[in-house]
């Protein structure tokens, strides 16, 4: 298995402080659904805000994290809700699984091998479900707050898709997300070496930026973004 890369501390700290934006998370967990079938699996739930939003949504909903503290809190957010089983996982893992799709959101950035991180998620997938990947996007974007929560990587589509073919994923849907989150991304954590935490500039973003973005990008897909988006369909007959 492959150990936990990154400052654990840290890590928390911004995961809280992007608990805060609502309008964000709300557009990431749409983004999402169409693809995960009624038996998904999140790789990843950190906390549980993606879990919590996504668990109404579906029949039985997976929820998993590698860090045992934060799958502490993990089960004492989401250990009420019946529909809901929480478990740890660490990829790659050999565990095969039949669930109808899986989600992982800004995770396999922090994994070496991103394409064994890929094949397990493969191998908890029924053939023909899919796999709902957000990474972050563009490798000048890589910031000491990369550095520290473990990122060993930041991805352009190009990249992805390499990763996806190489892992013997088939892509579906592969594009840029939340432009103008790229340039208050790289301001921040590149030119004014800021975290990204609680607080007013997360909310006042998350407020009045982050709606016209998404508004915007419903319209015309942006040639950039903080975010790769990516579907992939596992091999088989669905």
């Amino acid at each position: 298995m492959t150990r936990i890369l990154g400052d654990q501390c840290v890590q928390s700290e911004v995961l809280e402080g992007l608990a805060t934006a609502v309008n964000h998370r709300r557009w990431f967990v749409e983004l999402a659904i169409p693809y995960l079938g009624d038996d998904p699996i999140e790789i990843g739930s950190g906390l549980g805000d993606y879990a919590l939003e996504w668990a109404p949504h579906f029949r039985r909903f997976t929820a998993t994290e590698a860090d045992p503290d934060r799958l502490t809190v993990l089960k004492e957010r989401l250990g009420g809700h019946g529909t809901v089983e929480i478990r740890q996982m660490l990829l790659p893992t050999d565990e095969a699984g039949t669930y109808s799709g899986a989600v992982s959101y800004n995770v396999l950035e922090h994994i070496e091998d991103h394409v064994g991180a890929l094949r397990s998620m493969s191998r908890l997938v029924r053939p023909g479900g899919r796999i709902v990947l957000i990474v972050p996007a563009f490798p000048f974007a890589m910031s000491p707050v990369d550095i520290a929560t473990g990122h060993v990587r930041r991805y352009t589509k190009k990249t992805m898709r390499a990763a996806l073919a190489e892992a013997g994923l088939t892509v579906e849907r592969l594009h840029y997300v939340n432009a103008l989150g790229l340039v208050g991304y790289y301001m921040a954590t590149s030119v004014f070496r800021l975290t990204p935490k609680e607080g007013a500039m997360v909310k006042l973003y998350d407020r009045l930026v982050l709606p016209v973005t998404r508004a915007g990008e419903r319209l015309v897909r942006p040639p950039f973004g903080q975010s790769v988006f990516a579907v992939a369909r596992v091999p088989g007959l669905a």
